[in-house]
């Protein structure tokens, strides 16, 4: 399973696992909501029902595509987060994982609170 992320100026893909939420995720697509950021994560609403999975974790490597179960939200850190201890991406709490960003993670950097993000099934 392979999505879109694209916003103003900007695109990446990203491929998922095939587990429970990234399957919820795909059903609820295409999807635009305006991104939050923090630190160096950008997250945003895309409403799925799902529970809380037995490898969820808080610490991530950069690229990785997590779903905030509490948040009802994409979560994507590229870098450290005011939870962070040196240059670790931690999340504010445990997230499901659901796959990788392709190409360069810091290409998130370019999008801004407020900003609008579309999430796309791709080929």
């Amino acid at each position: 399973m392979r999505i879109s992320i694209s916003w103003e100026g900007g695109e990446l893909f990203a491929q998922l696992e095939d587990t429970p939420t990234a399957k919820a995720i795909i059903a609820a697509l295409p999807h635009t909501a305006q991104a939050n950021t923090w630190g160096e994560e950008v997250y945003f609403t895309l409403p799925a029902t799902v529970e809380l999975e037995a490898n969820a974790t808080d610490v991530v490597d950069p690229g990785t595509i997590c779903y905030w179960v509490q948040g009802s939200s994409l979560a994507l850190p590229y870098g450290p987060t005011p939870a962070s201890t040196g240059n670790e991406c931690r999340l504010v709490t445990s997230v499901n994982l659901l796959g990788k960003l392709e190409g360069d993670p810091s290409e998130l950097s370019r999008i801004n609170d407020g900003d609008s993000v579309t999430v796309s099934a791709a080929s």
